[in-house]
């Protein structure tokens, strides 16, 4: 039944990420298509994981059948927030002396995750915050020390419950770096990119927030609100990340899609994901801004995991990439690391 249910309703999914394409000619541009696989393999994945939740439940409630658990009656407490996070700290470490098969003399990774949670639940109305802070540092003989990843990222979003399994919901999304970041042209120059409020992106939309089964939320907005903020005058006289020369911000209104699972595969692995589209109505709807992101998680031991991270990004604004440094690509992370991992 939950393989029926979940395929029947992820078949609305093309639909409805085609409404966020309404005003755009070619609703079948490669960035779309490519878009719609990302998000049905999602759909997809959660079904998987959705029927051997349902399958465990089953076996579970055949084995207390019969069974009864009563509450104790002076227990009147209701939990209204849950809150938690986890705290991420990889290490990687070489050294090479008079090794025939050649590499750096000295190597260090460092790379550390910290996301939080708060989510409040009482009646027909929710409240969940969400805050991620990634933050990574590579060192090597050859290259010098480099900064590999840096974000901040907070998302807020209040629903009021229309059905059991649909909110209406406004999503607020802002989403920044903390230090100064280059791009490498070539192994001993860098060029200044990017620091913190340049850029920095400020999203608000009202839509329906639609939650088919445990773990995944397909929020579409049909109005939403976009800014690109560069604050840096260096940065903003160069007219990057999409604002004209000299400006500080951009405005954009468009439709937006947010869709997020989390889900525990087995008593080891985790998985958590995330995916951001936006297509702007005033400028090229067609070219649709995506940001994906996804965490795997193997549990080692109680306080050991290794874990992957795959991220993309594509935003026909950021013109860093190509020949001439002046057109946008589909900008690509991954990392593979163990370590420290811990629940708070």
């Amino acid at each position: 039944m939950a393989w029926a249910t979940c395929l029947q309703q992820a078949s609305m999914l093309p639909s409805i990420l085609l409404k966020c394409n309404v005003y755009c000619t070619h609703y079948y541009s490669p960035i779309y298509l490519f878009m719609k696989k990302i998000a049905l393999v999602i759909i997809l994945f959660a079904c998987t994981l959705a029927n051997a939740q349902e399958n465990k439940t089953k076996g579970l409630q055949t084995e207390v059948k019969g069974k009864t658990i009563q509450k104790d009656a002076s227990d009147t407490a209701t939990k209204t927030w849950k809150k938690g996070g986890i705290f991420g700290l990889n290490v990687s470490q070489a050294a090479l002396s008079n090794w025939a098969a050649g590499g750096d003399d000295f190597s260090l990774a460092l790379n550390m995750a910290v996301n939080g949670y708060a989510f409040y639940k009482k009646g027909k109305h929710s409240w969940d915050n969400t805050i991620a802070f990634n933050l990574g540092y590579v060192n090597t003989t050859s290259l010098g020390s480099r900064k590999n990843d840096d974000r901040l990222d907070f998302l807020s979003k209040y629903g009021y419950e229309l059905h059991p399994k649909l909110n209406l919901s406004t999503l607020f999304n802002f989403r920044t770096q903390l230090f100064d970041g280059y791009t490498y042209p070539t192994a001993t120059t860098k060029t200044f990119s990017s620091t913190f409020l340049s850029p920095a992106y400020v999203l608000l939309g009202v839509g329906l927030d639609w939650k088919p089964v445990k773990g995944l939320s397909i929020f579409f907005s049909p109005l939403t609100a976009r800014v690109t903020i560069v604050n840096n005058d260096s940065l903003s006289a160069q007219g990057l990340y999409g604002v004209d020369p000299g400006k500080k911000s951009k405005f954009q209104l468009g439709a937006f899609s947010n869709i997020t699972y989390a889900a525990n595969i087995n008593q080891n692995l985790t998985y958590t994901g995330r995916l951001d589209l936006f297509s702007d109505y005033l400028d090229k709807p067609q070219n649709i801004a995506v940001n994906m992101n996804n965490l795997f998680a193997v549990k080692i031991s109680k306080a050991l995991s290794a874990t992957w991270s795959l991220d993309l990004i594509y935003d026909d604004n950021v013109k860093l990439f190509g020949v001439n440094k002046d057109a946008p690509r589909l900008q690509l992370k991954s990392m593979v690391g163990a370590g420290l991992l811990v629940k708070l």
